[in-house]
């Protein structure tokens, strides 16, 4: 099969021919019809991810279909229409069982703990335990873009902060995750203010129904939200991950506020400075989300189904595994909002 392959962290990404996969016991391979280009591939790929072995292949939010089933697997068959949480969990431990695989302790992802879906095919495993079947209505590329950004978003908005009707959601950062955040609270009901410093990321946001944009290069963001709100937002959400836009979305919250931080906080020393003396006085909710388990799919299939949320609207470009070659590698200078699918 043919896989973007990378042997050093920030080294040479290339196009390169290896073995297809093969499903044992538990197991299933999945043909890749489509998959999502994530900042998170770009981490992974430049080395910020300690899971990661290398030579290794990247790529962790995709769908397709099964090309085979290992000996142990009895629910799915060959030619279900799946995709797959970017965490999969063992399906045993207290917190697999308690519905909450997305912080098993020996959760696989793939992409990270193993090859991902920048590839033709991609293995599973515990398949029984993870794969999510699509509806016949959606479309692989729209499936694709659920398994990171929009899920994450969906859960972190949902289950986490527990975003409520009428309430004022602050989402810093206008790419993927961010864009889904604005669907997705506007779809909960909330009011959203949409942060960033892209003229186009913003209007894409107020496109995508965020009822006022802030562009944080021109003004104070706190005291911005604080004259539209009459004290600050109810949630804010970092959906880019930098000490500045976490920073600034914990300041920009009203008393007894509740921060979700979805974006990747990378740094040297594994610690981030944060206003904690703003999160005392306030008596904030400081969250953190962290994808979202197979269980919890039909919550966000149904409303997808439904025409509630449209993740096709996120997508920007859709490209071959050749042009992927070079699209990851300068993913971090990537200006344009939305999402990239790779059609392998």
């Amino acid at each position: 099969m043919k896989a973007i392959y990378f042997e050093t962290f920030g080294g040479e990404l290339s196009l390169t021919e290896l073995p297809i996969p093969k499903a044992e016991g538990k197991s299933v391979v999945i043909q890749v019809m489509a998959t999502g280009l994530c900042r998170s591939d770009w981490h992974a790929w430049v080395g910020h991810d300690d899971d990661i072995q290398l030579p290794h292949v990247p790529g962790h939010e995709f769908a397709g279909v099964i090309s085979a089933v290992g000996s142990e697997v009895k629910n799915f068959s060959v030619g279900d229409r799946v995709t797959v949480p970017f965490v999969c969990g063992c399906g045993e431990c207290e917190f697999c069982l308690s519905a909450n695989a997305q912080v098993c302790p020996t959760q696989s992802q793939p992409g990270f703990t193993h090859f991902g879906s920048f590839a033709e095919y991609v293995a599973i495993k515990n398949a029984d335990f993870n794969l999510i079947r699509l509806p016949v209505e959606l479309t692989f590329e729209s499936a694709a873009s659920l398994g990171c950004r929009f899920a994450t978003a969906f859960r972190g908005l949902t289950a986490r902060a527990k975003a409520e009707p009428g309430e004022v959601v602050a989402i810093f950062g206008c790419g993927g995750v961010g864009l889904s955040a604005v669907m997705i609270a506007k779809a909960l009901g909330a009011k959203v203010i949409a942060i960033d410093i892209s003229e186009s990321a913003l209007a894409k946001a107020q496109e995508l129904g965020a009822d006022f944009v802030i562009n944080s290069a021109e003004v104070s963001v706190a005291d911005r939200i604080s004259e539209l709100t009459a004290g600050g937002a109810h949630v804010s959400v970092d959906a880019l991950g930098s000490q500045a836009t976490a920073s600034a979305a914990i300041l920009s919250l009203r008393r007894r506020g509740r921060h979700l931080q979805l974006g990747l906080l990378p740094s040297e020393s594994g610690t981030t400075k944060l206003p904690m003396a703003r999160a005392i006085a306030y008596e904030l909710d400081l969250l953190g989300s962290h994808g979202m388990a197979a269980v919890d799919y039909p919550k966000l299939l149904e409303l997808v189904s439904a025409g509630l949320l449209q993740p096709e609207l996120l997508v920007d470009s859709v490209i071959s595994l050749t042009e992927g070659v070079a699209a990851l590698s300068s993913f971090a200078a990537k200006r344009s909002p939305g999402m990239t699918i790779i059609k392998p």
